[in-house]
């Protein structure tokens, strides 16, 4: 992939003030952080820039706090913490940014979240003016935020001196690109869910590209019901069960999509419950259909190792349930076996193949969410498209 931005890696950055976007929204229960899989994911580009000589200025949202209203609750204090502890130097929170960063420190600034800060979320052009003034180059390289017109994604890379792209960022492009431009074939993708709307444009996007799409959760359901299969009580989509059978007749492209012979069912989620395995033909009554079951995992995992590509988003199964985690589990195992170039994303694939152990085993792990979806889809990256322009203005 040739990429049409500005890359950080290509620009002297000794001496200039380099404000850097980055997604370290991460998970914090009671003030602590319980993954730092985002904050460890931009350390290579913050550590650039702090090895290149620039006063390195670094900026992030978290959750979705009220805008114009500052929250304990949302501070990036904790972030700052880790930080300074991974990158071995003390990163300053501060919280008066927008007033004017500390030009005189020689380690990272880290700004309080931007959502605290009234015309984030509308892109302002006032306030990304103002954080535009804060820096000589901005470089976006929060993929996770790429696919929202932010003021700190956007609109600060419209008015900022220079604009590039991080490392993660082009790293995430490009991972991407390989995966659905380029691919080696045969190509598989995984997609679960609970449900076929919120998936409906990769899922069409899909069809034409890839040469079989495997399916689990509320998305499976949807098919077998659209293929005269009784779900009972599984979550499924009746309003969606015309697209599913367009979708099984290849209206959208010509793939391959295997559904569940077996399944393992139960009539709640209790913790205590246990799960019962059926045929998908004896589903019935009180039945809820919550993984796939032994023949259907000897049959995707077949599948899977013959593949050259996999891309993979969504759970099969109700993996957090141990009743229920087998079906995700062991397709987590075959891609992560698979010499296929793998890529996967989306936060309950990440909370399984982190559950799993399997991080170091696939190719590439997107930290995006939205972001990763929208591009499946085949759309455009607002916050990328900017850094095109910008690229070709120079």
């Amino acid at each position: 992939m040739t990429l049409s931005v500005k890359c950080m890696t290509d620009i002297p950055l000794k001496g200039k003030r380099v404000l850097i976007r980055e997604d370290l929204n991460t998970p914090i229960q009671n003030g602590s952080i319980t993954s730092d899989r985002r904050i460890r994911a931009a350390l290579p580009t913050i550590q650039f820039a702090i090895n290149q000589g620039a006063q390195v200025m670094l900026m992030s949202h978290l959750g979705r706090p009220e805008e114009g209203v500052f929250s304990n609750e949302f501070s990036l204090a904790p972030i700052a913490k880790r930080l300074s502890e991974l990158l071995n130097c003390s990163v300053e929170l501060d919280q008066s940014w927008l007033k004017g960063a500390n030009d005189k420190s020689s380690n990272p600034l880290l700004f309080e979240n931007v959502r605290f800060e009234l015309g984030e979320k509308a892109n302002d052009h006032a306030l990304a003016k103002r954080i535009a003034s804060l820096c000589d180059v901005f470089v976006m390289d929060a993929f996770g935020t790429a696919h929202r017109a932010h003021a700190s994604t956007h609109g600060v890379a419209q008015y900022a001196p220079m604009a590039c792209a991080g490392p993660l960022l082009v790293a995430e492009l490009e991972a991407l690109d390989r995966a659905l431009e380029s691919p080696d074939k045969p190509m598989i993708a995984i997609v679960g869910g609970s449900k076929v709307s919120t998936k409906l444009k990769v899922l069409q996007s899909l069809a034409g590209k890839v040469d079989e799409l495997i399916l689990g959760g509320g998305i499976a359901n949807t098919l077998l019901a659209a293929s005269d299969v009784e779900v009972a009580r599984s979550l499924h989509e009746p309003d969606m069960l015309e697209f599913a059978s367009h979708l099984l007749e290849g209206r959208f492209g010509n793939v391959s999509i295997p559904l569940p012979i077996d399944v393992v069912v139960a009539e709640n989620l209790e913790a205590e419950v246990k799960g019962e395995l059926k045929k998908v033909s004896e589903v019935s009554g009180e039945d809820m259909i919550l993984d796939i079951g032994p023949k259907t995992i000897q049959l995707y995992c077949e599948r899977l190792r013959h593949a050259r590509t996999i891309l993979w988003n969504g759970p099969v199964g109700i993996f957090e349930h141990p009743e229920f985690s087998a079906g995700t589990e062991l397709l987590a195992h075959a891609v992560a076996e698979s010499s296929a170039y793998s890529i996967a994303g989306g936060g309950d694939t990440l909370a399984a193949i982190d559950q799993y152990g399997l991080s170091e085993q696939i190719s590439y792990i997107s930290t995006g969410g939205g972001a990763f979806l929208e591009f499946l889809e085949g759309k455009q990256l607002p916050s990328v498209t900017i850094l095109e322009e910008r690229n070709r203005q120079k």
